[in-house]
This record gives structure tokens, sequence and C-alpha cells, in this order.
């Protein structure tokens, strides 16, 4: 009985962690994340890969799909749905950005966003993602699929 009643106790605590920790809603959603010294830089950043995210090729979307669910673990925090409601998102504070935040997706450049995840964001559960765990080439092709969120 004691166990049980462990067990229970033990599974409220978690379900109201978890509760308050989405009430940690992303902040400031159109504020730049790179650091103003470097934010011009970060603009002009792009790749051969193709001319814009929000236009890449299909294959090249469907393949930062893959790599955003998998090896780049993006949906653990960010979700599937894109919509910052990952499990581990949900013990963040500010809570992960986003993606379907069509006004974020026209304030930031395809360069910014790759700067994010090369560099992570200080002060958020953002790191850096790139070269440790995706290849830069990989890096963009998340980030086109990022871009499909916005409809």
């Amino acid at each position: 009985m004691h166990t049980r009643t462990f067990g229970l106790v033990a599974a409220g605590v978690s379900v109201l962690a978890a509760t308050l920790a989405l009430s940690a809603p992303e902040k400031d959603p159109l504020k730049p994340r790179v650091p103003a010294a470097q934010l011009d830089e970060a603009k002009k950043l792009g790749t051969p890969l193709f001319k814009d995210a929000k236009s890449a090729p299909a294959k090249m979307v469907e393949e930062g799909k893959a790599l955003y669910e998998g090896k780049g673990t993006c949906f653990n925090c960010h979700g599937k749905s894109g919509k910052g409601d990952g499990m581990a998102g949900a013990m963040l504070d500010p809570g992960p950005r986003d993606f379907t935040n069509c006004a974020f997706q026209k304030a930031r450049t395809d360069g910014e966003l790759f700067w994010t995840v090369k560099h992570g964001i200080q002060g958020t559960g953002m790191v850096s993602l790139s070269p440790a765990v995706v290849s830069e080439e990989e890096a963009w092709k998340i980030i086109a699929y990022v871009r499909s969120f916005c409809k």
C-alpha cells in the first residue's frame, strides 16, 4: 500500500511539474535570438543547396523532416507538430520556439535560423547542434523542413 501511495504521489507531482512547465511559453517570439553584434552577418548566411529554405525542393524538405525527427532530435523540444510542444520542451523556460508562428517565420531569415542551430541561443534550452550533432548541410535541410510549418 505504501509503495502504491508513493507512486500516486510521484505521478501527481510529475503531472503538476509538467503543467507548470507548460505554462512557460516562448518569450518574445519575434525578437531576434542572434546577438546584435552578429545579426547582420547571420542574416547574410545562405546555402548552395537551394535559393531559400521556403522554396527548397520537396526531397530536401523530406530529408529535413527525417533529421528533425531523428538525428537532430529537434522534435524533443519543438514537437512533431512544430508548435514547441515536445516532451523535453515542457521543462524549458522560456519554452521552445513555435515554428507554426508565421509572424516569426517572416521576421527571421534562413541565415538567422542556421546561426541558432550552429551556435545555440544563450538563455534558452537551444544548444549548438552543428557540427556536433548534424552537419551544416543537414542543418540547412532541417531549416527547409522548419519553414514548412508555416502554411
